[in-house]
């Protein structure tokens, strides 16, 4: 395919997901039925979507509309590219453009919300969470996100898991703040089709989503239940780094589906519990809730997703987050850990819902928070520590920042 059909596709893949079609099955569904199209032309569509959704707002104002023509045009504006080569109406190509398109304002005459690509609904909540960091943190988030991977190392040593990939041409750089955590610097496309995958030496994973497991106390002899388990990433990572038993649980026990298979190409036997189980199980040493949030410190991974929130959404989380944390801490055993981690850079989603819980729950107490930031490379990430304390325990509070 040229460029030129590429972005004609692209632009009407766009028109679906702005109509409120999942970005994910548009894409699977235009691949089906364009057999026509390579591996490349697939990544390339994929890619200028993607960044159209995560720039959406100011590609849409400098393309001249709310349209996958305006937002396809308007990353091209972005980009330097000329009009022209592109939107010539020949063959597969975009129809020509019109005297008045590309003829957007400058963006910097156009208000923060759409220069940053912030949804108005929460552009408030977040300059006030992040202060000073706002703008910088709303950059990183109209890039890609970098690919991380991490090293099973129950099994697999850094150096030949390094070694595999490099074998088959994907090249890997080791954090020097999270063991076992590579980043993906070339040909992060054929991770998921590389031995060292299919082996479990690796599972693809943030990097803050691997400090947050990598923060929590040593687990060895401990019953570790991951509540809010999902796809099981962090269960999968708590299983590496040793424990007595990780259990797995979800809400919706359909998302933990591809659990058990991964557990056991990793070779780290976890234990799915249903909510009826729970109790026989129970309690643990540590409890890990991963809540529901408004995902705002990974709107680069998921774009669309930026543009769905609303206030109302938003105060149902919270109330949700809530809920996960009074009956997670009916799981822990006295002297345990309840863990408390978002994928959202909201100071509702984080610091209140801790400030509130332990406000009610006075046998409670704060151990370790942490913020991680997109800036340092991972997504923004939240992360409170919280024990349950002994007959006459005191504790220490430790507040740290990332």
């Amino acid at each position: 395919m040229t460029p030129a059909a590429r972005c004609a596709s692209a632009i009407e893949i766009t028109d679906k997901i702005l109509f409120g079609q999942a970005a994910e099955q548009v894409l699977t569904n235009w691949a089906r039925g364009h057999r026509f199209a390579g591996s490349s032309d697939r990544a390339a569509i994929r890619d200028l979507v993607y960044d159209g959704l995560r720039c959406q707002r100011s590609y849409a104002a400098l393309g001249g509309a709310m349209t996958g023509r305006g937002i396809i045009m308007g990353g091209l504006i972005a980009q330097g590219a000329d009009l022209a080569d592109i939107f010539t109406g020949l063959g597969y190509s975009p129809t020509s453009i019109t005297p008045h398109e590309g003829q957007g304002p400058a963006l910097a005459t156009l208000p923060p919300a759409v220069v940053f690509d912030c949804p108005d609904t929460l552009f408030s909540s977040l300059k006030e969470s992040l202060k000073d960091d706002f703008e910088l943190i709303m950059q990183a988030m109209q890039k890609r996100a970098p690919l991380y991977v991490r090293v099973n190392q129950s099994r697999f040593g850094m150096t030949e898991v390094e070694c595999a990939l490099l074998e088959e041409g994907i090249e890997v750089t080791a954090n020097n703040n999270v063991n076992y955590a590579l980043e993906v610097t070339k040909n992060a496309r054929k991770v998921q089709s590389s031995k060292a995958y299919l082996s479990g030496s690796i599972e693809i994973q943030d990097l803050s989503s691997q400090a947050v497991i990598a923060a929590l106390p040593d687990t060895a002899a401990m019953r570790v239940l991951d509540y809010c388990a999902g796809g099981g990433g962090k269960s999968l990572a708590l299983a590496a780094r040793g424990a007595a038993a990780v259990f797995a649980h979800d809400a919706n026990p359909r998302r933990m589906i591809d659990l058990i298979a991964r557990a056991k190409r990793a070779g780290t036997p976890i234990k799915v519990l249903d909510t009826a189980a729970l109790e026989g199980e129970g309690p643990f040493e540590m409890v890990l809730t991963d809540v529901p949030c408004s995902g705002s410190g990974a709107w680069r991974r998921d774009p669309e997703n930026k543009w769905r929130q609303s206030i109302e959404s938003l105060q149902e989380k919270t109330k949700v987050q809530a809920e996960i944390l009074k009956n997670a801490a009916r799981l822990v055993t006295t002297g345990g850990y309840l863990a408390y981690t978002t994928c959202s850079l909201l100071t509702c989603e984080n610091e209140d819902q801790i400030n509130a819980f332990l406000a009610n729950n006075t046998d409670f107490s704060i151990k370790l928070q942490q913020s991680f930031s997109p800036l340092t490379g991972g997504d923004g990430f939240f992360l409170a520590l919280m024990q349950k304390a002994l007959v006459n325990e005191t504790s220490v509070t430790i507040k740290a920042s990332l």
